[in-house]
């Protein structure tokens, strides 16, 4: 049983107190979190930490995520890798510069498009005619066998996201719409919702990176650059609309969000702090859920199915054996 997520948002204090971590809010109140039992730390609150803090972090392999001013996502703080490997890191660097590359990015766009195209095969005839959109994303996924490069690939997933974004105004019950995807700042209250399940997926990539010897800055569709993991970007969009997208149609039909969980102001539109409670607890209820996984013929948790999918992409690179990004089957 994979270990739970913890999330902070009061302000105050982080520090160590012998082997357990302690938090201490401006109001007063004192908790003590026992570290061996958090998989990832996430703070969205104004909290202050030093050294010795992230050297029991650093001891027991959790990471820390770290949110800004209105959740924001501004970093993380990785440990040391449970597993170093310089010849992974050599051999996912060929990978990178040669032909594997491409047929790399081609099954992770492949798999992103077709999680995509579950969805709106899900609610195809329940929120609305999705027919063509279906068919589109279809021969999207098609053509992803015949790109000869990099930037044709991400021209046709852009195009296939674009196709799949344009739905989700039928998708989504009244008054929530997403007219188009705006994002630094959201515009919206349905782009603040993709904008900050998108960062939490992002962040569960990153923390199932670090658990493997692979370098989280080495992507294959994304290039490598100086702000995020690109290897974990990369990741995160096969997961999308799996694990954010799915639970912003569910929360938004069923109402347990309402336009009242979020606020508007010069920067945009936002959640506002019981708003991001919500989707939060129901983001760590999704990633906690099982189901029965073919390939492993055993339930596995929706956490355990993102690392399962950095672990066939190590094995891929240093053995050839074939790669399984996740398509939805279910």
């Amino acid at each position: 049983m994979t270990k739970p997520n913890h999330h902070i948002f009061a302000d105050g204090e982080l520090s160590r107190s012998e082997s357990t971590l302690r938090i201490d809010t401006l109001e007063g109140d004192t908790e003590y979190l026992p570290v061996e039992s958090v998989d990832s730390l996430y703070l969205h609150g104004q909290i202050d930490f030093n050294t010795r803090t992230l050297g029991l972090l650093n001891e027991h392999g959790v990471p820390l995520h770290i949110f800004g001013w209105k959740d924001y996502y501004k970093g993380s703080y990785l440990p040391t890798r449970g597993q170093v490997s310089g010849n992974t890191v050599v051999e996912q660097v060929r990978a990178y510069d040669d032909h594997r590359r491409l047929n790399i990015g081609q099954q992770m766009i492949r798999a992103s498009i077709h999680n995509m195209r579950r969805n709106l095969v899900y609610y195809n005839g329940r929120r609305g005619d999705f027919s063509d959109a279906i068919a589109s994303l279809e021969e999207f996924k098609d053509e992803t066998a015949d790109t000869d490069d990099i930037n044709q690939l991400r021209a046709v997933e852009g195009n296939a996201r674009s196709t799949y974004y344009d739905c989700f105004d039928q998708i989504l019950r009244d008054p929530f719409e997403l007219s188009k995807r705006e994002y630094n700042p959201p515009t919206n209250e349905a782009n603040a919702l993709v904008s900050f399940l998108n960062g939490m997926v992002y962040t569960t990539s990153v923390s199932a990176i670090r658990k493997t010897a692979l370098d989280p800055t080495i992507g294959f569709v994304h290039e490598p650059g100086e702000r995020r993991f690109t290897l974990s970007l990369d990741i995160a969009d096969i997961f999308k609309p799996i694990l954010a997208d799915r639970l912003i149609f569910r929360l938004v039909n069923r109402q347990q969000l309402s336009l009242s969980d979020f606020e508007s102001e010069l920067e945009g539109c936002l959640l506002t702090e019981p708003g991001r409670m919500t989707v939060l607890q129901a983001f760590e209820e999704t990633l906690d859920e099982t189901i029965e996984h073919p390939r492993l013929e055993r339930k596995v948790s929706f956490k355990t199915l993102v690392q399962t999918d950095v672990y066939s992409l190590k094995k891929h690179i240093l053995t050839g054996e074939s790669y399984h990004p996740t398509e939805r089957w279910w």
